[in-house]
């Protein structure tokens, strides 16, 4: 892996406003890097605004209501935001892809799988003869593991994980340099989940793609992840290799996390799920936006919002408490 920069998030802010809600603050300044050939994993709950920081870096948060309200996504030195949208549909589903988190609902119901994955290779890779495509549509096809036999098949033909094996067959199909890759087996069972993890990890490898992984799951992380952001109210809480978050957890709501995981050498015999829920994005608390389900939270945190510091090594935490109390053994 060399250290080429290929995607700089800095200080984006995303809005949702509506008549109903007001204004729903969905991303609030997250910043991050990505180098050539790396994972980023972001993780946390659901309303935590992992898929609309990805819809932003794809330009693709529906205005109205969303609005990106300011920030950078710089990808290989190109501001995203600052490029004319004709230049910017050239650019995904080519250089930048993504993995749609239903595959249910990604594929259009009444085109075959050759005809969807060929529209991409029409769109972008120079290819014009029918045959050329045809040909190449079930290339990708086998490498995702399907036959090139059913191309002319249609989605309701196929079984859900082999759905997800053609919207990913559709996102590699122009070796895009960036995948960002939207909770991908979250509808699959157990056993075809590792085949799609494992699918992925070998067509990244293979084409040196760099990839975001949006997820629930820490025990994917894990096994996929080269670097972590722990995602909370739009707020990136905690940032560092998969190590670090593993095993030096500093944020309380990290914590959680893992104290809220089954285990199978522990001698806890009942989880310990955070209390409460994740914050109104219409509403947000004042100060630091964890702190009325933090069991560490004091006046100050509730005052003041804290500010994303490096704890040592580019481990970088959000807390009033940094570094944070250990994590529960």
């Amino acid at each position: 892996m060399d250290n080429e920069k290929v995607l700089s998030v800095k200080d984006l802010h995303i809005h949702y406003i509506t008549r109903n809600m007001g204004t729903c603050r969905a991303v609030n300044g997250v910043s991050f890097d990505l180098v050539a050939g790396e994972t980023l994993g972001l993780v946390g709950e659901t309303g935590a605004g992992k898929t609309t920081i990805a819809r932003g870096i794809m330009r693709l948060v529906s205005d109205p209501p969303g609005k990106i309200i300011s920030g950078s996504i710089e990808f290989k030195g190109e501001d995203l935001l600052k490029m004319p949208l004709n230049k910017m549909k050239k650019y995904r589903g080519n250089k930048i892809s993504m993995i749609f988190q239903d595959p249910m609902t990604a594929l259009n119901p009444i085109d075959t799988a050759g005809a969807q994955i060929m529209e991409v290779l029409k769109l972008h890779s120079g290819l014009k003869s029918r045959g050329e495509l045809e040909k190449k549509a079930g290339e990708m096809l086998e490498m995702v593991g399907i036959p090139a036999g059913r191309l002319k098949d249609y989605p309701h033909q196929f079984s859900g994980g082999m759905k997800q094996r053609i919207v990913i067959a559709i996102a590699l199909a122009c070796s895009p340099e960036l995948l960002i890759a939207d909770e991908p087996t979250t509808a699959l069972d157990v056993t075809i989940q590792a085949q799609i993890l494992d699918l992925m990890n070998k067509l990244k490898n293979d084409l040196k793609t760099s990839m975001i992984l949006i997820t629930h799951d820490l025990g994917v992380v894990a096994e996929m992840c080269d670097k972590i952001a722990v995602v909370y109210a739009g707020e990136i809480v905690e940032y560092g290799t998969a190590r670090q978050i593993y095993k030096e957890t500093a944020h309380p709501y990290t914590i959680g996390l893992f104290e809220s995981l089954p285990s199978l050498t522990g001698e806890e015999t009942r989880l310990k799920p955070i209390k409460g829920m994740m914050p109104d994005p219409s509403n947000l608390p004042s100060g630091c936006c964890f702190h009325p389900r933090c069991p560490y939270a004091d006046q100050g945190c509730k005052d003041a919002r804290p500010k994303l510091l490096d704890i040592g090594s580019g481990h970088l935490v959000r807390c009033h408490k940094t570094p944070a109390p250990p994590a529960a053994k």
